[in-house]
């Protein structure tokens, strides 16, 4: 058994998740609330909300999307937890990752026993203008922003630069895209539950149906390889290459290892976690990786005493596809130019070598940016417990890593949890 060099260890003894997606008659505060009642029907031994020591809430900009500012102490009493301390945390959206890394540290500090972390988002009530407007404020507006960027223009740099350095085909792109709408599809919380073959087939009989001649896609690689199908938004990502705006909520309740037990029978550890920075693109040496993601998961490795090769399965920041490509080599999961052949030779399937994104990953479960980091500890702990379902990994796995990337990079989180027999 390894132990962690936390000052006190610290221990994950209950998740809750909204449903992912689109609900214009829903607040954050009601997202919120959903996730924590699921986290209290889940937790397995009675416990009481007098509790819980304190609250880190993970989100980016209610401020405005919503235009409601302060949001932590408002979630805190909307759910009967005043006059704890409560505060919000904003890392773009590395935001959910960083608020469980300062609910950890306060525990390991001995300042609580007993944390509650959330994270949510309420995006998809503005135009997808303001929506772009208020993400852009997660980059660099002094050099980027004026440079006619925006986040899709962004990541689709990073790709171009990819390819150009190791030749990488936009056909594994597709793979990424194919996998994790695979993923999501059985994954009851996702936005979309849906594989492309799936979509595919809806979009030709929807052509029968108007009278049109039905589309002669041979199958999902050439559906999304049609333009018209699968526009461009900026070369080389197109459409099925881009997460969606998403509403969404998820919340941790993290302990005091020595009282985990008091909760749960079966707790997960977080035995690694680093977090590291960076600036713009435009300081960068080279645009197809990202630093900080390499820095912070050497320092959760080294925490946990963990090698890349000892991780059952990963959830990472595939806010596009070519992001989660990055991040298999960020983690060390492959050799630098390696992971676009790994996507094409299926090793990151749910049933290959190397689980990646079995959730649906940000692409099809949906990215509310705030609550990301936390729903992706959501699905490790479901995987971790023997608990997810039909897109259950097999070999018993037992170590799990999330990886939570803010803004063009200039952030990353990873957090490492581990399940004891």
């Amino acid at each position: 058994m390894r132990q962690s060099n936390w000052a006190r260890e610290v221990a994950v003894v209950g998740v809750g998740m909204s449903k992912f997606g689109a609900f214009p008659e829903q607040s954050s505060r009601d997202l919120f609330v959903e996730a924590f009642l699921e986290l209290r029907d889940i937790i397995d031994k009675d416990f009481e909300l007098d509790q819980i020591d304190a609250f880190y809430l993970g989100n980016f900009s209610s401020d405005q999307f919503e235009k409601q500012a302060h949001l932590a102490p408002i979630l805190a009493n909307w759910v009967g937890l005043s006059p704890i301390p409560a505060v919000r945390v904003e890392g773009a959206c590395a935001s959910g990752g960083i608020a469980i890394r300062q609910g950890a540290l306060a525990i390991a500090a001995g300042l609580a026993d007993v944390v509650l972390v959330g994270g949510v988002e309420k995006m998809t009530d503005l135009e997808i203008a303001e929506v772009t407007e208020a993400l852009a404020t997660a980059a660099d507006t002094l050099y980027e922003i004026p440079a006619g960027f925006t986040f899709p223009g962004f990541y689709a740099a990073m790709a171009s630069a990819y390819m150009t350095e190791f030749g990488a085909d936009q056909k594994a792109f597709h793979q990424v895209c194919i996998k994790n709408h695979q993923n999501g599809a059985l994954n009851p919380k996702a936005q979309y539950n849906q594989t492309i073959a799936q979509i595919m087939a809806a979009k030709k009989a929807r052509a029968v149906q108007k009278g049109k001649p039905s589309p002669e896609w041979e199958n999902e690689g050439s559906f999304l390889s049609d333009p018209r199908a699968n526009p461009s938004i900026a070369w080389p990502l197109s459409l099925f290459d881009c997460s969606p705006v998403t509403d969404g909520s998820a919340v941790l309740l993290l302990t005091e290892s020595k009282k985990a037990k008091q909760f749960t029978d079966h707790p997960l550890y977080l035995v690694g976690s680093g977090q590291a920075s960076d600036g713009a693109l435009n300081e960068r040496k080279t645009l197809f990786n990202i630093p900080a993601a390499v820095t912070a998961a050497k320092h959760a490795y080294a925490m946990a005493g963990l090698k890349p090769e000892q991780i059952d399965l990963a959830e990472v920041h595939d806010c596009f596809t070519i992001a989660e490509i990055m991040a298999s080599e960020d983690l060390g999961f492959f050799d630098r130019g390696e992971g676009w052949k790994a996507a094409l030779d299926g090793k990151t399937r749910r049933d290959g070598p190397r689980p990646i994104n079995t959730s649906g990953g940000l692409k099809a479960k949906g990215h509310p940016v705030g609550a990301s980091g936390i729903g992706q500890v959501v699905e490790l702990w479901k995987q971790l417990r023997g608990e997810a379902g039909e897109r259950q990994v097999e070999g018993d796995p037992q170590i799990g890593l999330a990886h939570n990337v803010g803004g063009t990079g200039q952030t990353c989180v990873v957090n490492i949890l581990e399940r004891r027999n």
